[in-house]
């Protein structure tokens, strides 16, 4: 009996000490430095919808560098990011937040071996929501 419920301890902790290091990268409420690109699957194809950058707790973008640039960076802004990886920008952010579109959440994930990314999900004008992410490239 005794080392049956030895075992279940040994796994709690075990499970415990697991989850805490899933989530330690968010710990610090901020995202990795760098470029972070960022598109949406729609109508059978990948959508480029421009780069932000991300320095700190600063963001600035999204910039889009397609087949012709709409102009460069506009100023950084802050941004949170509360222990479950939920972002909050506190600033605008170029089509997500014009035109009558609003950010309904932006989910970091930052799972080992994988790059760096988040989620962001956009409620449009006629109350469709719109979901793409945004992938750290890499590093020169």
């Amino acid at each position: 009996m005794v080392s049956g419920i030895s075992r279940i301890f040994i796994g709690i902790l075990l499970l415990v000490a697991a989850t805490g290091a899933a989530r330690a990268d968010f710990s610090d409420g901020k995202m990795p430095d760098g470029t972070y690109h960022c598109e949406v699957y729609l109508l059978g194809m990948f959508l480029d919808l421009g780069d932000i950058t991300i320095k700190g707790n600063v963001y600035s973008g999204p910039v889009y560098t397609g087949i012709s640039t709409f102009g460069t960076a506009q100023q950084g802004y802050s941004y949170q990011m509360d222990a479950n990886g939920v972002i909050s920008w506190l600033g605008p952010l170029g089509g997500y937040t014009a035109g009558g579109n609003s950010l309904s959440l932006t989910q970091a994930t930052l799972d080992s071996g994988t790059a760096p990314s988040f989620d962001i999900i956009m409620k449009q004008p006629d109350g469709a929501f719109t979901a793409s992410t945004c992938t750290k490239a890499n590093s020169q």
